[in-house]
């Protein structure tokens, strides 16, 4: 499961980005959780992917 925060960066001009956290499954089968910034547009294909 993924989360998705809005992140409060708004700048005049600047592009909006949001905070998106999943769990990853380690090697030893513990989850960890993964933050990433990506742009708004792109949120939907960072969560398609696998990793």
């Amino acid at each position: 499961m993924a989360k998705k925060v809005v992140a409060t960066l708004k700048q005049p001009g600047g592009a909006k980005f949001a905070k998106v956290i999943r769990a990853v499954k380690t090697e030893n089968g513990n989850y960890a959780y993964r933050e990433e910034m990506v742009p708004e547009g792109e949120v939907k294909n960072v969560l398609a992917k696998k990793n």
